[in-house]
């Protein structure tokens, strides 16, 4: 109810290496990795992260094939294209964690999103409200032509030109709108990456479209209890940041799963804020995880939370100047164990058929394997992307001894 609070009585404490332990172990980094990735791996991890973040740069490969690829290893990426982009679908494109891939069960909790167009974009509001005509047009035009891309029924309207990416046209404005609304939803993305759109009576199951709309204050226990779940240990700001929930509905969503027990509230070793643990969350003995992480991995996307959690201050660095970034344009965290304990600047050359490290850094106290482990998991990332070999620049505190274990050995690799 509006103005609930959550009790401030702490009934357990963690250490900070015991949440760091179980937010691991939530995120599916103490599984052992499958020998032969199938759809029942990807719907293990799926199952768990509840959705995976989009992003368009693709200088190392599209975002959301990476959580994947770091907590299975070397799949084929066709087992996610079919998981979106064909019946019966796994996932739905929708606005979670920004732009993302959402299990297609949590489309009915989303639609109070859609209902009120939250947090939509003034500009789409405005295109809704001063061209009813277009809106009408467009949406028929989806349905008679669908899938569709807004290149494909694009008007002949004057273009914006004043903010690079944001060279849209009415008609993307309007689809965009639409998009948000719920009333045309994403078939899957083309090779362009351009969303191809149609209605959702032809995308998503039927079984998701029967099922009764929830109210908003079970929408957020819903889309609370997968953060939870996700998380482990998590501070209400965790919580609503995991779907952009806003503050309030969020703490009543908390204040409900902590009376049913769902949650369970704690002190965490550190944390000013009081964190709420996971029914199902527990507390593995030690990790043994080796994996890069994605910039846009729900592990660490929540950068207050990752420097909580792991003592490691992270920021994507892509809109920084080159000279004034401090570790590279696309930097991606390296877990070892319970700790992530680099990070690496990385490129993807398809034209040389090359994964280039641009840099590599070394966090304190990273352990002596460091730069072993590494690029064993660079060589895996460069089999999965298709690449035949692993290039190391010598930038950074840690770009010796990586090009030293990939000389050694490890897998193919040069250190230049």
């Amino acid at each position: 109810m509006p103005g609930r609070t959550v009790s401030p009585v702490i009934a357990e404490r963690l250490t900070l290496t015991q949440a760091r332990r179980v937010a691991l172990a939530a995120q599916g980094f103490t599984d052992r990795r499958p020998v032969a990735p199938s759809p029942r791996a990807l719907a293990r991890v799926l199952d768990r992260l509840g959705l995976l973040q989009i992003d368009s740069v693709n200088v190392l490969t599209r975002a959301h094939y990476m959580p994947l690829f770091s907590r299975i290893g070397p799949y084929p990426s066709a087992l996610l294209d079919r998981a979106f982009g064909r019946a019966p679908r796994r996932l739905f494109e929708y606005w979670g964690h920004m732009a993302s891939l959402v299990r297609v069960d949590l489309q009915p909790a989303l639609r109070f999103r859609m209902d009120q167009a939250q947090g939509v974009w003034g500009g789409m509001e405005r295109a809704s409200r001063d061209h009813p005509e277009i809106v009408a047009w467009v949406l028929d035009e989806v349905r008679r032509r669908g899938p569709v891309t807004a290149r494909q029924i694009e008007l002949d309207v004057p273009r914006r030109t004043d903010h690079w990416g944001w060279n849209w046209s009415l008609v993307k404005t309007v689809l965009e709108w639409l998009f948000y609304t719920g009333q045309v939803t994403s078939a899957r993305r083309n090779s362009a990456f351009e969303r191809v759109y149609d209605v959702p009576e032809r995308v998503l199951p039927p079984a998701v479209l029967a099922v009764a709309t929830p109210d908003v204050a079970e929408s957020h226990r819903i889309l609370v209890r997968v953060a939870a779940r996700a998380h482990g240990v998590a501070t209400e700001q965790c919580l609503r940041d995991y779907f952009r929930t806003r503050p309030e509905p969020t703490r009543a969503a908390i204040a409900d799963l902590v009376e049913t027990a769902e949650l369970r509230p704690v002190q965490v070793a550190g944390w000013r804020r009081p964190a709420y643990l996971h029914s199902d969350a527990y507390v593995p003995r030690g990790v043994r995880a080796r994996a890069l992480l994605s910039p846009f991995d729900p592990l660490v996307f929540e950068r207050a939370r990752t420097e909580a959690l792991f003592g490691f201050r992270y920021r994507i660095e892509i809109y920084v100047p080159p000279d004034k970034r401090a570790y590279g344009y696309y930097v991606l965290p390296f877990l070892l164990g319970d700790r992530l304990v680099a990070r690496v600047d990385l490129k993807a050359d398809r034209r040389l058929g090359m994964l280039v490290v641009k840099a590599a850094h070394a966090e304190p106290a990273a352990p002596q394997e460091t730069a072993v482990q590494l690029a064993a998991e660079l060589t895996d990332m460069a089999d999965w992307l298709g690449l035949s070999d692993v290039r190391v620049e010598l930038r950074g505190d840690l770009a010796a001894d990586l090009g030293a274990a990939a000389r050694a050995g490890v897998g193919p690799g040069v250190a230049v």
